[in-house]
């Protein structure tokens, strides 16, 4: 497929040409920069020991509005949407009826009848649309945004001295309006990276201008704008979850996930809860980490196994050339996920594996959660 016949776009597509991407994948409908002539591990290098720019335009973006927003989401989401303030970044996820994930979003409260909701590749939109008609709530499909996110730990002080906002005061999880370099924006403090970073939500026409100057600002810092394979690399060496890849029973439920802060079942009622209540403590496997006994990456989907029984598959993995390991996030049994449990991952022969302490990297999360 060329990129031209992809339905969403980014305005961005130019520069991840000149930095070698071919943008032959896809992702939410738009083509994503997997590779660029850099090496991804360089690339990484630059997120956690300086800053790297990402294009994640691909997110899908909805603008929820109206006096029955709120019950509306609460509705749909695990979550209690009504203890988010305004500024907040809400983490949350969609079950179905059965109580299986269907998706993970985010929720921005820019007020008390106004929230953006941020959603990957699952069925959010699907289900909201489908029951939108009982409630006092308009949806619109944000098309025009884009979003850059810079991370690492030089992101504060490149981004700083460039808005008028406070934005070393800007607690995790927390976003304001604001201006950037005289633009208007939206600037979040999270990301995907497990550094300190920002996102900068802004409109189509300003993301060139804003992408080129931060990384004329950043360049003299080391600052370099960074691929989907460091991405895909930065957020496995932080134990970050991504809807579908990590979930493989099809029907996962978010107990499984090790989400149950997601969950609040002291809410009314809302889609999947009775579900819920009836799956808890009746999981098949929790997700887990390994490190795996070898030089190199191991294949998502490898079957794992304890005495020739098979216990578990892997979801995602990265050979991290920072901490020198082959790394796995898998699904495992609930009685072989103890730490110190050595399991085998069949991939090319049998490697040995042992269950770990996920997040692999800064187990603390002091990275995202520096004391200010």
């Amino acid at each position: 497929m060329t990129v031209a016949k992809f339905p969403r776009q980014s305005v961005l597509n130019d520069r991840h040409r000149a930095l070698g991407a071919d943008l032959s994948t896809a992702w939410n409908d738009m083509p994503i920069p997997q590779n660029y002539s850099t090496d991804p591990y360089e690339e990484t290098a630059a997120v956690r020991y300086r800053a790297g720019l990402f294009d994640v335009s691909m997110l899908k973006m909805l603008n929820v509005t109206g006096s029955g927003a709120l019950v509306f989401l609460n509705h749909l989401l695990t979550s209690d949407v009504s203890k988010a303030k305004t500024g907040d970044s809400h983490i949350s996820n969609i079950v179905n009826e059965m109580g299986a994930l269907v998706d993970d979003v985010i929720v921005y409260v820019d007020g008390p009848e106004e929230f953006r909701i941020s959603h990957g590749g699952g069925a959010f939109e699907d289900a909201m649309i489908a029951v939108a008609s009982k409630y006092d709530v308009k949806i619109e499909r944000d098309n025009d945004v884009h979003i850059l996110s810079l991370q690492g730990p030089l992101a504060l002080e490149t981004l700083a001295p460039h808005t008028p906002m406070n934005l070393a005061g800007l607690g995790y999880f927390r976003h304001e309006p604001t201006t950037l370099f005289g633009k208007k924006v939206r600037l979040a403090r999270g990301g995907y990276s497990g550094e300190r970073g920002y996102e900068v939500f802004c409109s189509a026409a300003d993301a060139p201008y804003l992408w080129d100057t931060i990384l004329e600002i950043g360049k003299s810092k080391g600052i370099i704008p960074v691929s989907w394979a460091c991405l895909d690399t930065v957020r496995v060496e932080s134990s970050l979850l991504f809807f579908p890849f990590d979930m493989p029973h099809g029907d996962t439920t978010p107990w499984e996930v090790r989400a149950d802060w997601t969950v609040d079942l002291s809410k009314p009622d809302f889609v999947g809860k009775q579900a819920l209540i009836e799956r808890k403590g009746k999981e098949r496997s929790f997700i887990s980490g390994l490190e795996v006994a070898s030089d190199r990456v191991v294949e998502p989907g490898a079957k794992i196994t304890v005495g020739g029984k098979e216990v578990g598959v892997v979801t995602s993995t990265v050979y991290s050339q920072h901490l020198m390991k082959s790394l796995a996030m898998a699904q495992i049994e609930p009685a072989f996920t103890a730490l110190g449990t050595e399991v085998v991952v069949h991939d090319k022969g049998e490697l040995r594996a042992v269950v770990v302490q996920m997040p692999f990297y800064d187990p603390l999360r002091v990275r995202t959660h520096p004391k200010d």
